[in-house]
């Protein structure tokens, strides 16, 4: 018997294949450190993508027939790297996923301020048009903390969130949640359109 929900690497279990899978990109990214870009991630059916395109399921080590004991149930594929200079909604306004993708993630890094400090945020930063003075305000705000956000959806309208602060980076310090990062979550669930 496992103690306290962790399976013995200390990482948490997942109640449902789209935790599962928002937790497996959280640690990903994690091992590539901090201070990373943007990345997406479709989403695809582990037994589908074994079936359909076995080359690229041998590539990423999900060889053989059938779901293997322990294996999601659900396969994270990293998407070529976000164009740099475009604003991340209207990026991913221009998504379109193939009907072989069952869903989508993307992990993101923003510094945020925890809600006593979001009172103090002057009135003329609040403004429409003074996103970019309000960016540098937080920046320099002594409060301010460093978070990574990994927002999954499916196209049946499941969703998930991780959300690791950077003074507390460790597998068992990731809260989730379907409503951690709406605004992400809605962007997200755009790209499969209604």
């Amino acid at each position: 018997m496992r103690m306290n929900n962790l399976p013995i690497d200390g990482t948490p279990l997942a109640a449902s294949p789209l935790t599962r899978a928002v937790l497996e990109i959280d640690e990903y990214v994690a091992g590539l450190g901090w201070d990373q870009p943007a990345r997406l991630f479709a989403l695809v059916d582990t037994d589908r993508l074994r079936a359909e395109d076995p080359a690229l399921a041998e590539q990423l080590g999900l060889g053989g027939e059938g779901r293997q004991d322990g294996e999601a149930p659900l396969t994270p594929v990293e998407q070529d790297e976000l164009p740099a200079g475009i604003p991340l909604d209207e990026f991913l306004g221009t998504i379109a996923w193939p009907d072989a993708v069952s869903g989508c993630a993307m992990t993101v890094e923003r510094l945020m301020l925890p809600p006593s400090a979001e009172a103090s945020v002057p009135e003329n930063l609040q403004e429409e048009g003074a996103e970019e003075r309000l960016a540098r305000w937080v920046a320099e705000h002594p409060e301010r903390q460093e978070v990574r956000m990994t927002v999954a959806v499916l196209r049946d309208g499941a969703r998930e969130s991780a959300l690791r602060l950077r003074e507390k980076d460790s597998p068992t310090e990731v809260l989730t949640g379907p409503d951690l990062v709406p605004g992400l979550t809605e962007a997200l669930a755009a790209t499969f359109g209604d």
